[in-house]
C-alpha cells in the first residue's frame, strides 16, 4: 500500500468523458486526448494532444484521490483510448490500482480496433486476470463507406476481428454505434449495416449515441454544404428501430440511455427483443423526444 504524508490535488487535464454506465465509477486518466483523434464527427478530445501519463503520475491521481475513493469498486480510465498503453505499463498500472483500491471489482477502459489488434490474446487475458474488466468499442456504423466518410481508421473488418480477440480472451465488450452518422441518404445502409456488424461482434453490451454536430468538428462543414442531411428525432428513432429489429445476439444488455439520445430505450436481447421495439414504437407515437436543449455529448 502506499503512504502519502502530504495531500495532492487531482487535476483533469481538458473535459474528461465517458460511457453512461460509468457514470458512478472514479474516473483516472490514463492517457491524455484520443492516439486516433480524426473521427470528423468528434470533438472530445481536439483541444488536447495524445499522451500517455506515466506511472508516476498516476501514482499522484491515486495519492489525490485515495482519502475519498478507497473504497471505490469500479474505475474507468480514460481518455479516449487508454488502451493505447502498452500491456506491459498497463498491467503495472492495474497492479498499482489493485492495491490501493481493495474493494476494486473492474476497471474499464476505451479501446480501438486498432489498439486491440496490437496485443495478443495471451496479453488481453492477462489484463483481464489483473483487472481489466470491460473494453468499451466505438462501432459507430457498420458501413464501410461511412466509416471511410467519417475518418474512423478502421472498417466494419476490423471491428469484427477485435471482438473476436476481446471475446477469446474473454473480457466483456461494450460496442456503441451513433444514430444519424450516414444523415439521410444513407440511413438504411447505416442501419442494415450496423445491425450487421453488430450481429457478427455479439457483444455483452451495446448501445447507440445520437450524432451531434459541434463546432468545430470537421463533420459541420459536410452539413452547411449540404452534402449531410440530418435526421430529425422520428428519424432517428426509425433509424434505432431498424437496427434493433434486426439484431441477432446471444446474450445482450442493450441500452439507448446516452444524453444525446432522443429517448431512453433498453432491455436484455434477445429475450427483451419485442419489450425494445414496443418502447421505440410507444417514442415514435407519442412524438415524445427529448428537446434539444437537453441533449450532450
Amino acid at each position: 500500500m502506499m503512504r502519502f504524508a502530504d495531500p495532492v490535488e487531482l487535476i483533469y487535464e481538458g473535459t474528461v468523458y465517458r460511457p453512461p454506465s460509468e457514470a458512478t465509477s472514479l474516473i483516472l486518466q490514463a492517457t491524455i486526448g484520443c492516439s486516433h483523434n480524426t473521427c470528423t464527427y468528434c470533438v472530445s478530445y481536439l483541444d488536447k494532444k495524445f499522451r500517455i501519463k506515466s506511472l508516476k503520475e498516476m501514482e499522484h491521481d491515486i495519492k489525490a484521490v485515495l482519502p475519498y475513493y478507497r473504497g471505490t469498486e469500479r474505475i474507468f480510465l480514460a481518455d479516449g483510448d487508454a488502451l493505447a498503453i502498452p500491456a506491459p505499463e498497463l498491467l503495472e498500472l492495474l497492479a498499482l490500482l489493485k492495491k490501493n483500491f481493495p474493494k476494486l471489482g473492474r476497471a474499464s477502459i476505451y479501446g480501438s480496433p486498432g489498439n486491440i489488434r496490437r496485443k495478443t490474446v495471451e496479453e488481453l487475458k492477462a489484463l483481464k486476470q489483473a483487472g481489466l474488466g470491460i473494453i468499451y468499442i466505438g462501432l459507430e456504423s457498420g458501413s464501410d463507406t461511412i466509416l471511410r466518410a467519417v475518418k474512423k481508421g478502421s472498417l466494419s473488418k476490423d471491428m469484427i476481428a477485435a471482438a473476436k480477440k476481446v471475446k477469446e480472451a474473454g473480457i466483456p465488450l461494450s460496442v456503441i454505434w451513433i444514430l444519424g452518422l450516414g444523415g439521410k441518404g444513407r440511413s438504411e445502409e447505416h442501419a442494415r449495416e450496423t445491425a450487421r456488424v453488430l450481429n457478427a461482434m455479439d457483444p455483452e453490451y451495446a448501445g447507440a449515441l445520437t450524432l451531434m454536430v459541434v463546432e468545430p468538428a470537421p463533420i459541420c462543414k459536410e452539413v452547411e454544404s449540404g452534402r449531410l442531411t440530418l435526421l430529425d428525432p422520428k428519424e432517428s428513432l426509425q433509424e434505432l428501430r431498424k437496427v434493433a429489429e434486426k439484431l441477432e445476439l446471444s446474450n445482450c444488455v442493450f441500452r439507448v440511455n446516452h444524453a444525446s439520445n432522443y429517448a431512453s430505450i433498453r432491455g436484455t436481447l434477445p429475450q427483451d427483443k419485442q419489450k425494445i421495439l414496443a418502447q421505440i414504437d410507444e417514442a415514435l407515437g407519442q412524438a415524445g423526444y427529448k428537446p434539444e436543449w437537453m441533449r450532450g455529448l
